[in-house]
């Protein structure tokens, strides 16, 4: 399936020339993105000091804001171990047995906060300028409130090709991995282990990806892969290599789980529950909200 937005085309996946090793990263925005390229790229190369800027280190493939000839001599000319970043979800990209594709997921609610507060720091003028489109125009209304927005996000009713970052985009894109999460290629990463075990988390990753790692090297690894570590960095990992963000250390804004079932009475939360069961089996649902 081909998957398109104002800023994406999973089109550009078309023809990828793979290499054995090659590795996936299949997110929706704000589920840990960006944190899982971080333990990549401390993986492959076994040392906190990257050689490079994460976006460089490890491209955003189907972005069309940056050149897709540039993106794929970038990536031919690395040497490493690739590990390449998508918005796009499995069925939308070449499925290679030499690659290994980690798809990374995280409680609706609290990527719809954290997607609220990150849409807020895109500056839309600059953005509008690389793709070539208008430039946005001032809205005289006020934004709604995080709460408004949060309840219209649950309520929104969109076929999810036409809107990834949607209630039913996310649950399209978690669900179709889930139910390839038997094959051996795939990896299923959850935000909240993460948070409470990221060390287990990446020794296991390691282990998927055969990756070898001395054991005297993973206390400084699983360090630089902390939330307070990769904020200090902001410069050098947030996805911004053409400049679209206003404050890249806003980027790095909580790095916590809770906020969305915080902002929501009993009732929404039951709302919230009803729609997601209409959209992803109760199996799924019971690993994705734990």
């Amino acid at each position: 399936m081909r998957y398109r937005s104002h800023d994406e085309d999973s089109v550009r996946w078309d023809g990828f020339p793979f290499r054995p090793g090659d590795i996936v990263i299949s997110t929706r925005s704000k589920c840990g993105t960006t944190w899982t390229q971080m333990i990549c790229a401390l993986l492959v190369f076994q040392d906190p000091r990257l050689p490079g800027a994460l976006p460089e280190l490890s491209p955003w493939l189907d972005w069309l804001l940056v050149p897709h000839a540039e993106v794929l001599a970038r990536l031919e000319r690395q040497q490493h171990r690739r590990f390449i970043k998508t918005h796009t979800p499995l069925d939308g990209i070449p499925l290679d047995p030499r690659a290994t594709y980690i798809v990374v997921v995280r409680h609706p609610l609290d990527m719809a906060v954290s997607l609220f507060h990150h849409s807020d720091n895109i500056d839309r003028r600059r953005m509008a300028q690389l793709l070539g489109a208008p430039p946005p125009v001032d809205a005289s209304r006020p934004s709604p409130s995080i709460h408004d927005a949060l309840i219209a996000w649950i309520e929104r009713d969109v076929a999810p090709a036409d809107a990834l970052d949607s209630l039913p985009g996310v649950m399209w894109h978690v669900g179709d991995a889930w139910r390839r999460r038997h094959e051996p290629n795939i990896v299923l990463l959850h935000y909240a282990d993460l948070m409470t075990d990221l060390g287990g988390q990446m020794r296991q990753l390691a282990r998927r990806l055969g990756i070898a790692v001395p054991e005297e090297r993973w206390p400084g690894l699983i360090g630089a892969a902390g939330f307070d570590q990769m904020r200090a960095r902001a410069d050098q990992l947030a996805p911004d290599p053409v400049g679209i963000l206003k404050d890249r250390n806003a980027f790095f804004r909580e790095g916590r789980s809770g906020s969305g079932r915080a902002l929501l009475t009993d009732a929404e939360l039951a709302r919230y529950e009803q729609r997601a069961a209409e959209l992803a089996p109760a199996d799924l649902l019971a690993w994705l909200h734990r």
